[in-house]
């Protein structure tokens, strides 16, 4: 609803702005590409994702209502990927510019922990160490319950001398872990991440949901639509961030590709006191979806796949006995397609509630619960 001009160099002036524009909290948002509509108030965010997954909705027949969203606060993503590379002072970290290749310090990010904030002059240092002028290293950086867990990802060979120092500097600046590839080369601290009572320590890199607060909002939603059930099979659990809550009431399986993931779950599984049985399944669901016989067993299923959907997995739960799903994603379209199979079956579904973990982002997230009598 704005009148703008565009110049020949396609740069854009605004002539007559929305009032749902306002000024951008953060000092890097013009540059920097972690951040695309920082420019407009929350509401305006929360009205505007909200109708992206009702207008998915809508475009499968489904109803659009939608029950509500939750939107993460400022400083609270618990997990960044970001680059590093060498200059002629030294080195720079931060994201990539919009658009560009172009690195752009965020010393002032609005939307990380203030702990990975923190750790930038780590990773500066970290930066010098393994790169030339020529290349760059990535870092995943997660805030855990013990620290930091710094996963480095880089095409230089990990050296004898690199496995006696990356854990002296890990030690130095306080970190839980250190790990360079595929491997952890020192851990001082479990970073362990809390899933209700089940406290977990997942390899690195494993996914993690954005923010506690969000993932706070996913678990509530996801054990109020599984309630009563007494047998769960939790389909693309990853750690357990819906096992864990889970098995305070019921007996969980919980099926994962990655079976370095499932072993994390296990291993804590096995030392938490309170818990009812979590078994493990190692299966690409993609491939090898449960069938109709597999699932028979279950009061109720909990899927959370990633952006793709669960279109092989859902076809088989359509044709089954279950009664009640839960399903999370991080995708509007595959969602809405999953649950158009699903509602073809004979499910009803719930109005979804919206979670908005990537604030100022243009990715959103969402649970719905399906019912069959």
């Amino acid at each position: 609803g704005e009148d703008v001009e565009i110049g020949d160099d396609g740069a854009l002036r605004v002539l007559a702005p929305s009032p749902d524009r306002v000024r951008p909290v953060c000092r890097h948002f013009k540059t920097c590409g972690g951040c695309s509509v920082q420019h407009l108030r929350d509401d305006a965010v929360s009205d505007w994702k909200s109708g992206i997954v009702a207008r998915a909705l809508s475009a499968q027949g489904l109803p659009s209502d939608i029950a509500g969203i939750h939107t993460s606060p400022p400083s609270s993503r618990r997990r960044a990927k970001l680059t590093g590379r060498r200059t002629k002072k030294g080195a720079m970290v931060g994201f990539h510019g919009r658009g560009s290749d172009t690195l752009v310090e965020v010393p002032e990010c609005q939307v990380l922990r203030p702990a990975i904030i923190a750790a930038l002059p780590l990773l500066e240092d970290l930066t010098t160490l393994l790169c030339s002028r020529k290349d760059r290293v990535q870092f995943t950086v997660t805030d855990t319950t013990a620290g930091l867990d710094v996963l480095i990802d880089h095409d230089g060979a990990l050296t004898d001398a690199l496995r006696l120092t990356l854990p002296q500097m890990a030690q130095a600046y306080g970190l839980a872990r250190i790990s360079y590839g595929d491997e952890p080369l020192a851990q001082i601290t479990a970073p362990a991440q809390c899933f209700g009572v089940l406290r977990v320590t997942p390899p690195p890199g494993a996914f993690l949901q954005a923010t506690a607060e969000g993932e706070a909002v996913l678990v509530a939603q996801v054990l109020r639509i599984t309630q009563g059930a007494k047998r769960v099979a939790d389909l693309f659990s990853g750690c357990g961030t819906f096992s864990g809550p889970l098995a305070v009431d019921a007996e969980v399986l919980a099926v994962e590709n990655a079976p370095d993931m499932l072993e994390a779950l296990d291993q804590g599984w096995r030392v938490a006191k309170g818990l009812k049985a979590i078994t493990t399944l190692t299966r690409d669901l993609f491939r090898r979806p449960l069938l109709p016989d597999e699932l028979a067993k279950f009061d109720a299923l909990v899927l959370d796949p990633p952006r793709a959907g669960a279109e092989a997995q859902v076809a088989e739960v359509a044709q089954s006995g279950v009664k009640r799903v839960a399903m999370v994603s991080c995708n509007p379209v595959t969602f809405a397609r999953d649950a158009a199979t699903l509602v073809g079956a004979g499910f009803e579904m719930s109005a979804p509630m919206v979670v908005d973990q990537f604030r100022w982002s243009t990715h959103i997230e969402m649970v719905a619960g399906f019912t069959k009598s």
